[in-house]
């Protein structure tokens, strides 16, 4: 089968153009494919996540729109806030799209020779086994996040429930019947043995087709990013030491932590700022605290457009990768667009976690935390900030050598092969 004939359906729910979303690992697989020969159409949800705002403005039940050659099909989902039963709703909603409409999908997108089902939530990677057993092609799941492990994370009560046993059926299932497995963390298929749900502990599934491709990052566009795409800042150009965090404002990344430590170091070093760029449910309430304490070194910047994120980042003296310990299990390594970002703009990386497969530490290109205590990043700051410049340069050259390492040119070659590979 040659490949400038293949035709891949990549199904992922939050997926989009960098215009809309930072969630752009397809649209930046989409471009490779294309430009290797293959036809690429990506499938995601009407409504973007935590932007409260939906592409489709009147009753269709899909709508393609098209970015740098890239081509959407936006699937109406209905809108919703929060992770209620709304946002249930709508992740039912697009596997029902899929399936309903498929057949006007190939008369208009031609017969794919891969479907790719990509997580966070199951019901992608549900809806591409099932049309690709329908149809007669391949399919790939592609595991971003584990689910239900982190539901269960969040709620661990729901393990020992009858819905918890029926979503790890349903996992199992998935993979199972999964031409072929791409993890997005390194360690991630270490969960198959720990469930000994692969052959070799007697169990049904071939580790020989599960495959590990990470997030990453386009250097080319990131650099011409950063070149082209500068803005005014006061903060960014008034010559003190830049400690910059790029993401959500959520419970999960752990935001209080970086105000906590900025309180600590305030009046000792006040040339130390920290500079936080993103929005999330938090973002108010570290403002108040902020404005009631005078923690006069943290700016809160709140959301800025995805373009402007590589020049941010050009002006950093070091960078956070900030989460919670007990978060999330961590075990298993990382692979946050950010960390990515951070090695591409070759600064010096603290994670305010240890991670398993650290790529921080492989690369040596920054630290991470045993304990994530503001006490713990005020210490690591006022010890980058004390570091000889020369040693700070030393670890930035790693992040960006590293980062070659996670280029969406290399990542996407690893795609094809496994495309390859289950199309044979």
């Amino acid at each position: 089968m040659d490949s400038c004939k293949k035709n891949i359906w990549i199904f992922n729910h939050y997926a989009g153009p960098p215009s809309i979303t930072g969630m752009t690992r397809h649209y930046n697989f989409a471009k490779k494919l294309e430009t290797a020969g293959y036809r690429a159409t990506i499938f995601c949800a009407s409504e973007q996540h935590n932007l409260n705002f939906s592409v489709i403005k009147d009753d269709s039940n899909y709508l393609e729109l098209k970015e740098h050659g890239v081509s959407f099909v936006y699937l109406k989902t209905g809108e919703y806030r929060g992770n209620g039963m709304q946002r249930i709703k709508g992740m039912y909603r697009f596997y029902a799209q899929l399936m309903n409409n498929y057949k006007e999908f190939i008369t208009l997108y031609s017969l794919p020779d891969v479907i790719i089902g990509s997580s966070a939530h199951p019901m992608a990677a549900l809806a591409g086994i099932r049309l690709s057993k329908a149809i007669g092609c391949k399919n790939i799941v592609e595991v971003r996040d584990l689910w239900p492990e982190a539901i269960f994370e969040y709620r661990p009560h729901l393990k020992t429930t009858l819905l918890g046993d029926l979503l790890v059926r349903g996992e199992r299932w998935i993979y199972k019947n999964a031409d072929a497995i791409i993890f997005t963390k390194e360690g991630d298929v270490d969960y198959m043995r720990e469930k000994k749900w692969n052959i070799e502990s007697g169990g049904d599934i071939s580790l020989s087709k599960c495959y590990y491709i990470n997030n990453g990052v386009d250097i080319e566009e990131f650099d011409k990013s950063m070149a082209c795409n500068s803005f005014i800042d006061e903060h960014l150009e008034n010559g003190k030491f830049n400690v910059i965090y790029t993401g959500a404002v959520r419970d999960i990344n752990n935001v209080q932590r970086i105000v906590g430590a900025a309180k600590l170091v305030k009046s000792t070093y006040p040339e130390i700022q920290f500079l936080i760029y993103g929005d999330g449910n938090r973002l108010e309430e570290l403002r108040d605290i902020v404005a009631k304490e005078n923690i006069f070194n943290v700016i809160l910047k709140g959301m800025i457009e995805k373009k402007y994120i590589p020049y941010v980042l050009s002006k950093a003296s070091i960078t956070l990768l900030n989460y919670g310990q007990s978060t999330y299990n961590w075990s298993r390594g990382n692979s946050s667009n950010k960390l990515f970002e951070y090695m591409a703009a070759g600064k010096p990386i603290i994670s305010t976690v240890e991670m398993g497969y650290c790529l921080i530490n492989r690369y040596n290109c920054g630290v991470s935390l045993p304990k994530d205590t503001d006490i713990e990043l005020a210490d690591t700051v006022c010890n980058f900030y004390n570091m000889p410049q020369s040693e700070r340069d030393r670890l930035g050259k790693n992040a960006r050598i590293a980062a070659r390492n996670f280029d969406f040119n290399i990542l996407s070659q690893k795609l094809i092969q496994v495309i390859e590979e289950v199309c044979k």
